[in-house]
């Protein structure tokens, strides 16, 4: 494998962005940072550089492990970086605390459909 890597392509191979114009864009509007230091899309990486990717909601740090510029399947990208447990379980964290959030919100009262304003409607002619 090459020593270096196109950052915009790397995140492209470790399957952080789906295509590498969307990784371009990402680091350009200051989503990816290398090292603590926003940097431009075409900065060479290689092992040992960490990143700090932000992806909505989700925050990323990460280590390069290895410089890749082929994208394949979504285990092999796994092997290309590591990510410590604590930043790990804090995002699962904050996904889970997301999930229940909209969970909440889905339990709101509704207007009633149509067959239940029928049964409202049969209801109230009963005392009529």
């Amino acid at each position: 494998m090459d020593s270096s890597v196109r950052l915009d392509k790397w995140l492209w191979a470790a399957r952080f962005f789906k295509t590498r114009s969307v990784a371009r864009d990402a680091v350009s509007g200051g989503k990816v940072h290398l090292n603590g230091n926003r940097v431009k899309p075409s900065r060479l990486i290689s092992a040992g550089d960490d990143l700090r990717i932000q992806r909505g909601e989700e925050e990323f740090i990460i280590t390069v492990v290895e410089p890749s510029l082929r994208r394949g399947p979504a285990v092999v990208a796994r092997t290309l970086y590591e990510e410590s447990e604590e930043n790990r379980s804090r995002r699962e964290k904050l996904a889970e605390e997301r999930k229940l959030e909209r969970q909440k919100h889905l339990t709101r009262e509704r207007r009633p459909d149509k067959r239940q304003r029928r049964k409202i409607i049969r209801f109230k002619d009963t005392f009529n």
